[in-house]
């Protein structure tokens, strides 16, 4: 390793325990933090990264999920070339001037929910998905010391939406302690959900190597990364759920479906709602950004051009960036994406990053797709807060009160993830 390679390692081992200490801050340094779970959790962290990211079978398998993505998406684009003709991906009945414009984001990279819907839907009747689940549970108890309630919540926020994998525990919720509550609506929006992590795939194929292989291991690594934030700036006072509920003992809830073709059709009808939520968001998300960069530009220009949002929050963002262990003149090219994740989404995020990577090192597109890799964003948070407290009403004021904070949670332990891909790569 060269001495260019060992200061970046360096760089990103210190951001990594700078993001710990700023989350410490800004809980206000508040007492009876676990620091051994917390040291645990930093190390389970590093040692998925390592397995991920380092073991020649795990890379070969990636390659082989990589290949599924091309053909998930093959597959979606035979569906939307025969209901949407040329927009949908079918050939054009004219001569393009322009074929890099052709891609309708709406017509041929959205509908791949739909496909993944399905399987999802398949996969969960099938208990596929809470195994999973429950050995993700276990682990994360074993180290943590969480709750079971806890542990299968963040386990399955690796899989599924911040919305749905409340789900698995509803009965437990109205139980939570505050801090455990913190902790469940941490994970929420630390991690991506399976079927968005193969959309941003299909967008970063070319960008970095096995992209689907990449955001997953973003959301394993940011779990744990949610945990130790959420205990670090809001301590656990107990850990474990008052009824001593174990991971064991939590199921997930059972399947809607009675068969498996039942399972596809819901898991479709499910993607369905999920992808009108993300056009919706996308069109008012962007819409609403572009309307306060407009307010905000009427002030004229500072330093040479017009203040926006994603500049605001750029200049808290850079010093971080630089944390997770990118060059000074990358951090300030990342800052604008990052805090374009957290005003509008982190699909435009990803959009705009796949758009022009060329600012970025190979090392720091690695760290830059982990960066972005959360549902951290505002759209994402009122999401979750209407599901939850659909789910448990009568926690309605905690939910709202938590909200805010489980942003700034959120956001942090993504930046941590990508802290932990520097330190390893």
């Amino acid at each position: 390793m060269t001495g260019g390679a060992l200061a970046g390692v360096a760089q990103s081992g210190l951001g990594l325990l700078l993001l710990v200490a700023l989350a410490w801050i800004i809980g206000r340094m508040p007492r009876g933090v676990p620091w051994r779970a917390v040291g645990i959790g930093l190390v389970v962290q590093v040692v998925i990264a390592l397995v991920l990211l380092k073991l020649p079978p795990v890379q070969l398998a990636f390659v082989w999920a990589n290949r599924g993505v091309s053909a998930l998406e093959a597959a979606t684009r035979a569906g939307t070339s025969v209901v949407f003709g040329y927009l949908g991906g079918g050939a054009p009945p004219f001569d393009a001037v322009t074929p890099a414009n052709s891609f309708v984001l709406a017509f041929q990279g959205l509908p791949l929910i739909l496909v993944i819907g399905a399987i999802a839907g398949l996969l969960y009747h099938w208990r596929v998905i809470p195994l999973f689940v429950r050995l993700f549970a276990r682990l994360l108890r074993r180290s943590f010391g969480v709750g079971g309630a806890v542990g299968v919540s963040t386990a399955a926020n690796v899989f599924v939406g911040m919305v749905e994998a409340p789900l698995f525990v509803r009965p437990y919720l109205a139980r939570l302690t505050n801090p455990e509550l913190f902790m469940v609506m941490t994970a929420g929006l630390s991690t991506l959900a399976g079927n968005m992590m193969v959309l941003y795939a299909v967008f970063l194929t070319g960008v970095i190597d096995d992209p689907i292989g990449q955001l997953l291991t973003a959301s394993l690594i940011s779990a744990p990364a949610a945990l130790v934030v959420a205990m670090v700036m809001m301590p656990a006072m107990p850990v474990a759920t008052p009824d001593g509920v174990l991971a064991e003992d939590v199921d997930a809830p059972p399947s809607e479906a009675s068969s498996s073709l039942e399972a596809a059709v819901v898991g479709v009808l499910n993607g369905v709602n999920l992808l009108i939520n993300v056009v919706a968001m996308l069109i008012a998300g962007i819409a609403l950004a572009a309307l306060a960069n407009m307010v905000l530009g009427l002030g004229g220009d500072i330093g040479g051009a017009p203040l926006t949002l994603e500049r605001m929050l750029g200049w808290i963002m850079a010093p971080i960036a630089w944390a997770m262990g990118m060059s000074w003149t990358e951090a300030l090219a990342a800052a604008p994406l990052l805090g374009t994740k957290v005003v509008v989404n982190e699909l435009v995020a990803f959009l705009n990053f796949a758009a022009d990577p060329s600012a970025f090192s190979p090392r720091s597109r690695l760290i830059l797709t982990y960066a972005l890799s959360s549902f951290a964003n505002i759209g994402s948070l009122g999401i979750m807060i209407g599901g939850m407290i659909a789910m448990v009403p009568e926690r309605r004021a905690d939910i709202v009160r938590l909200a805010p904070l489980s942003l700034v949670s959120g956001t942090i332990a993504t930046c941590m993830t990508g802290a932990v891909v520097g330190l390893v790569m």
